[in-house]
């Protein structure tokens, strides 16, 4: 099971005078990922290298560093660790002591790999979209249910009957949603996959 992390998390060394800064967080699309960068991003460092994976889509820079010894060692610390739906920014202040291809290679894919450790993760879950239309007397017992499955409210339209409700719920969970829907509306309520 793939897991990202709760909330951003930090992780500083220094390697032969050279100092760097990891910094990861939770991102839930490639614009997010982008943004995540841009922000923590430090402009008056001597590199800014970045790795990002959401799903099946990654991205990664060396931002000047001699290709291969930056991106891709922060994208396999990620990997290594099944972590997914995250992004990790390692910042590079250069001290004057050349490291090689090899321990830049270490140096960054290494910051991120603690950096990772480091910070507090979930497992991501697999979540099934689906939707019901509910009356207004089963509603508040409804919504105040789904807390107890893991369910996400994601949407709610209303009409003169009640309302539309989009949910998001653990696959695993799919099964007690629908029962659930049934005994609070006596078989009324429907489940759909969406």
């Amino acid at each position: 099971m793939p897991f990202t992390l709760l909330g951003p998390c930090e992780y500083r060394e220094e390697i032969r005078k050279s100092r760097f800064l990891a910094r990861a967080a939770p991102v839930a699309s490639a614009a997010e990922a982008q943004a995540f960068i841009a922000a923590a991003s430090d402009p008056g460092a001597s590199h800014n290298c970045w790795a990002w994976k959401v799903g099946n889509q990654y991205r990664f820079s060396d931002d000047g560093e001699p290709g291969g010894t930056a991106g891709r060692p922060i994208l396999a610390a990620i990997e290594g660790q099944a972590f997914d739906q995250v992004a990790v920014l390692v910042i590079r202040w250069y001290g004057g002591i050349q490291l090689g291809t090899g321990g830049l290679a270490r140096a960054y894919g290494g910051s991120a790999s603690k950096c990772l450790q480091g910070g507090q993760c979930i497992e991501l879950q697999t979540r099934s979209r689906c939707a019901c239309h509910c009356g207004f007397a089963e509603l508040a017992l409804l919504k105040a249910r789904l807390g107890e499955l893991d369910a996400v409210l994601d949407s709610e339209t209303f009409d003169a009957s009640g309302a539309e409700l989009h949910l998001a719920v653990p696959e695993a969970r799919f099964a007690e949603l629908q029962r659930l829907l049934a005994d609070i509306s006596r078989g009324r309520i429907e489940l759909r996959r969406l």
